[in-house]
């Protein structure tokens, strides 16, 4: 297993969105303005509440984000599936970072709740993933996940059984 860091950059995960982080061809974050997070504080394969990894990830909310001009004008709101985008991107980097290897795909998600909403006046969420499951086999590589989003502290949505697959094909 490849030795990474418990922590990233915004320069790392750039590094990731451009391929360079985990190899050509394996797991691989967007590129801006699609990347929802800044930094990623935690990262293991044995951590969290279930004890089969986790990640903790900011991201920073500043009013001139792109999406604030388009949803909506004059009731600008970050869109709840950007928020839910980004918990499923944190779930395939950890699959990345394990060492293991294909591309990341989202496979669903068993429960959503939006509880709150990110307006331009928020300064930071805070993405907070729990792996439930981290499978590798022969002809399967999948993390099973909960996670929370919270808007400046405050738990904004909660997401069950979040699945996101890797795929060498």
């Amino acid at each position: 297993m490849t030795e990474y860091p418990t922590s990233f950059t915004k320069e790392d995960l750039l590094k990731c969105a451009a391929g360079e982080l985990f190899g050509e061809g394996n797991a691989q974050l967007p590129a801006p303005p699609m990347l929802m997070m800044d930094r990623i504080t935690e990262i293991s394969g044995d951590g969290g509440a279930h004890g089969k990894g986790h990640v903790v990830a900011e991201f920073d909310i500043t009013p001139d984000l792109w999406f604030f001009e388009c949803h909506f004008p004059g009731n600008p709101i970050m869109p709840g599936c950007l928020g839910l985008d980004g918990l499923w991107q944190l779930t395939g980097f950890n699959l990345g970072w394990r060492g293991w290897k294909g591309r990341g795909y989202a496979l669903g998600v068993g429960e959503v709740k939006l509880t709150g909403m990110v307006r331009p006046d928020r300064k930071m969420l805070t993405y907070k993933i729990d792996f439930t499951k981290a499978i590798q086999t022969r002809r399967l590589t999948m993390g099973v996940a909960d996670g929370v989003v919270e808007a400046d502290g405050e738990v904004i949505y909660q997401v069950k059984d979040m699945k996101v697959a890797l795929s060498e094909n």
